[in-house]
């Protein structure tokens, strides 16, 4: 394991907390309250994005289909892979390191409960990109969505801005690769299913 203590946290990252952190402490109680909402209502709105983006694909080829199936499987494949990471790398959360700031959220995650990567961003970053492949006429409320998603996490005091770009861009990747990998075989497995079956039983003469 890395076990990743202050002096391997990246300074602009520590410095760009410490702003956002500040700032946030600053602004009236109404948009607080909306922060400290808002960063678990963006994941429900990213997820309901993907229903509303899958369904069409469901009656509309193998090919849709699949993709539709692939899509949200990595988007679980993402957010495992970002579990996996944040045993490897045992980053502390920021809020759990002595210092004068208030934050918006309720309470730090206890220990145990990594920093690196972000969890919510990752899964902001893959579900934003499946809604992207199966309908981009969606991606101008996906993309900006889970962007907000990942600064919220920044902006209610847990996590550090480099651990929500990371979590992006995995989730992103993850999905951008994997999802179309992934119904290439499952396009071909559905086109197989659907063909009819050939020599079939002869029916008899006074059938």
């Amino acid at each position: 394991m890395i076990n990743a203590g202050l002096s391997s946290i990246p300074p602009f990252s520590d410095g760009l907390y410490h702003g956002v952190v500040s700032f946030a402490d600053g602004t009236p109680e109404p948009v607080q309250w909306f922060a400290a909402h808002f960063t678990e209502w963006s994941i429900v709105l990213l997820g309901l994005l993907l229903v509303a983006a899958a369904l069409p694909k469901l009656g509309a080829g193998p090919r849709n289909l699949a993709l539709a199936v692939a899509a949200p499987a990595t988007v679980v494949l993402a957010y495992g892979g970002s579990e996996l990471l944040k045993t490897v790398v045992d980053q502390d959360r920021p809020c759990r390191v002595p210092t004068d700031l208030l934050i918006i959220a309720e309470r730090c995650p206890p220990v145990g409960d990594w920093s690196f990567p972000s969890n919510h961003s990752t899964i902001a970053g893959a579900l934003a990109t499946a809604i992207v492949l199966l309908s981009p006429r969606l991606a101008w409320y996906a993309v900006p969505l889970a962007v907000l998603a990942a600064f919220s996490r920044v902006f209610v005091g847990v996590h550090y801005p480099h651990d929500v770009l990371a979590g992006l861009l995995l989730g992103a990747l993850v999905t951008g690769v994997g999802a179309p990998l992934l119904a290439r075989p499952a396009t071909e497995l559905l086109r197989r299913l659907s063909r009819p079956v050939k020599g079939g039983p002869a029916r008899s003469a006074g059938a």
